[in-house]
């Protein structure tokens, strides 16, 4: 299509009790671009609702961190707003999963703090100090003295994990003697379980330091031991739990991410307490579909009105603008982002993307031609493609531009003879192909083995003039496409005035189109003539005097409201800028010749310094080394210059001819943001 697919702008009235699954139709479909045009205030937000949903995300996100999961950016296709059911599932899953958690985190946080006693007690314990030194120990508390058996038990069950508690000479040793040990921060619950199990205290004995330090130290890599086995066991849990749950925390995910857009959506539209007003533009052809569905989803309780942008247009304070929906083949679709990028064509008016495909591909193979080059372009087009590795999915905008400018430049590349910068490897095929074509037209001489010859010699530098006029003449097509577009698209918004007086519209073009005639009648041997400057004059003067002009075609009196001197003026500059414009416009294209000589004189640099290192020692392997590398070289830093360049003759060559005004961008509301409308 030539224009923007036909818009309608609706009102959908919901039910409370509908308002939801209709936003999931809404948001998985991607019909509606959803505005608010601020007519009612818009809901209160439901704080208890979004809190829940926002606490059970951070749930699933956390428990999904513990154990090693990953989790999605954006819904799965197969989500669904969750129920009750599926709270309950998130509950029972983080439970599991944080009661884990806590297990670990305890589990390593006392075996740091045991490896800190252990590490303190070994430096204790190559140091010769008396019993008494135990009490400067900066991680732990130490008491001796004796104990009943019986007491034991209880004391060990009291304390559990709090402390270590070691028998003194040993499991059987019949006075009773251990040793107690527990971190400095839990000495004082230490001292009263020992209080109620009626502990003894004992002095240290001198000499009976080294012993009690073994004794400890012996204990302490026992409780390390152990919880060593705890922590291997707890991830082997962990490794399990994944396996088990990481594809429902997945699922989860993806419906609780929806049900969060939904609530957000919920915001800020127009409410009552039992009814929603949902407005926004929808495609035309679309419309019967969307009404269809949601007779199905809420039994006939939504109402629908719709509108035509020319009957909004027409209605008191009708300027709102219509998002612009644009529909392509998979060629031209590759480079809508560079379209958009600049802005959105105004609904109703031409869309230039086609244009915009076609030169780009044609640009870009012109200044870049090669066979091998282009056909790693190629390649990578195909490999960021739906097709090729899900790696490469983030570059799949790329695909059908790179696909594009791959054929184009292996097009240019058999015209110039090049593969990956060697011109020889096409000579035969070329001078057989160039000597039929030359006998079926009974053309004279001899077969060339190029078709177009790009370094300058003695023999090439007229053809080189040729083809720097074959660049000035894609510039002047490309500009003249631009003001074509432009007058259109005037014409069908009704300015007229500036459709048919001003610098980008008839008279401009007029102006542009006698001036390029003359110019290549004077370069084929013919003479300004008087006639010449009566055709460049008419629509210079339109221009100046535009303003004016329109007043009298459209039955108004011409008035100078600004009086004739700032009128002067203003007509003055205008048509200067016209016809400076127009010429820089035009020249600039001479920089596509000029990319496409530095890419020749480049490639010839990496062919001579390729034959020059093949006479070396190990010449053939710095040979194909210098030829991979000045390749590579080519292809990546002057592919960017290349591409950088074509962006810059669309964007300024081409877009500012017709661009004055920008739309809006059809931008349907969807759970999936990647998707292409």
């Amino acid at each position: 299509m030539i224009r923007p697919r036909k818009m309608r702008r609706i009102d959908l009235t919901i039910l409370d009790r509908d308002i939801d699954p209709v936003i999931e139709f809404l948001g998985r479909r991607a019909l509606l671009h959803i505005t608010n045009d601020g007519q009612v205030e818009p809901q209160a937000r439901d704080v208890e609702a979004v809190r829940r949903i926002n606490e059970l995300l951070e749930r699933i996100r956390s428990a999904a961190e513990t154990l090693g999961a990953a989790l999605p950016q954006e819904p799965d296709d197969a989500a669904r707003l969750p129920t009750e059911a599926e709270a309950a599932r998130v509950e029972e899953i983080t439970r599991l999963v944080a009661a884990l958690c806590e297990r670990e985190t305890a589990a390593r946080e006392e075996r740091r703090r045991l490896e800190a006693a252990l590490n303190e007690v070994q430096a204790f314990d190559r140091l010769s100090v008396s019993a008494g030194d135990f009490d400067q120990l900066s991680y732990l508390t130490i008491r001796v003295g004796r104990i009943d058996a019986k007491d034991r038990s209880e004391l060990e069950r009291a304390l559990g994990d709090r402390a270590l508690i070691v028998p003194l000479g040993g499991e059987n040793a019949a006075d009773g003697r251990i040793l107690a040990a527990a971190s400095r921060k839990g000495r004082f619950a230490l001292d009263s379980e020992l209080k109620k199990q009626n502990f003894v205290p004992a002095a240290i004995p001198e000499g009976g330091a080294a012993e009690i330090s073994e004794e400890v130290l012996a204990g302490l890599k026992a409780r390390i031991g152990n919880l060593d086995g705890d922590i291997t066991a707890i991830e082997a849990e962990k490794t399990r739990l994944r396996e088990e749950w990481e594809k429902p925390l997945v699922i989860l995910a993806s419906d609780y991410l929806i049900a969060a857009q939904v609530e957000h959506l919920k915001e800020g539209l127009r409410a009552t307490s039992t009814v929603y007003v949902l407005s926004g533009w929808i495609r035309a052809d679309q419309l019967k579909i969307l009404a269809a569905a949601l007779e199905e989803i809420a039994g006939g309780r939504v109402a629908i009105r719709a509108w035509t942008p020319e009957e909004l247009a027409s209605a008191p304070g009708g300027t709102e603008r219509v998002p612009v929906s644009l529909e392509h083949g998979a060629f031209v679709r590759g480079f809508a982002r560079l379209v958009f990028s600049y802005g959105a064509p105004l609904y109703g008016t031409i869309d230039p993307t086609p244009f915009v495909a076609f030169s780009f591909a044609v640009l870009f193979g012109i200044m870049f031609g090669d066979v091998g080059q282009g056909f790693v372009l190629f390649a990578l087009g195909l490999l960021t493609g739906r097709r090729g590795p899900r790696s490469l999915a983030g570059l799949r905008v790329y695909s059908t531009p790179l696909v594009a400018v791959g054929i184009s430049s292996m097009a240019m590349g058999l015209l110039t003879g090049e593969v990956f910068t060697m011109e020889g490897l096409l000579a035969a095929p070329t001078e057989i192909a160039a000597g039929l074509v030359m006998r079926l037209f009974r053309i004279p001489g001899e077969p060339p083995h190029q078709i177009l010859h790009l370094m300058p010699d003695s023999g090439s530098i007229a053809k080189l003039f040729y083809f720097f006029g074959f660049t000035i003449s894609a510039g002047v097509a490309l500009n003249s496409i631009g003001l074509v577009v432009n007058i259109t698209n005037l014409c069908l918004l009704k300015k007229y005035e500036k459709a048919f007086f001003s610098k980008t519209g008839a008279a401009g073009l007029f102006l542009f189109w006698y001036a390029v005639f003359i110019a290549v009648r004077i370069i084929l041997g013919g003479q300004f003539i008087w006639v010449d400057a009566v055709f460049l004059a008419v629509p210079a003067l339109c221009i100046f005097f535009g303003p004016l002009l329109w007043r009298l075609v459209s039955g108004e009196r011409p008035v100078l409201e600004e009086g004739f001197l700032v009128f002067f003026m203003e007509g003055f500059v205008e048509v200067l800028e016209t016809a400076s414009t127009y010429i820089s416009n035009t020249v600039s294209f001479l920089r596509v010749g000029a990319f496409a000589l530095s890419h020749a004189v480049l490639s010839f640099i990496v062919f001579t310094l390729s034959e020059m290192v093949r006479s070396a020692a190990a010449g053939p392997l710095f040979s194909v080394l210098v030829m991979i590398l000045g390749n590579l070289l080519i292809i990546v830093l002057e592919g960017m210059i290349v591409a950088i360049q074509v962006v810059r003759l669309q964007y300024y060559e081409f877009f500012s001819k017709f661009f004055t005004e920008t739309g809006l961008e059809f931008a349907p509301f969807r759970f999936r943001k990647g998707e292409e409308t």
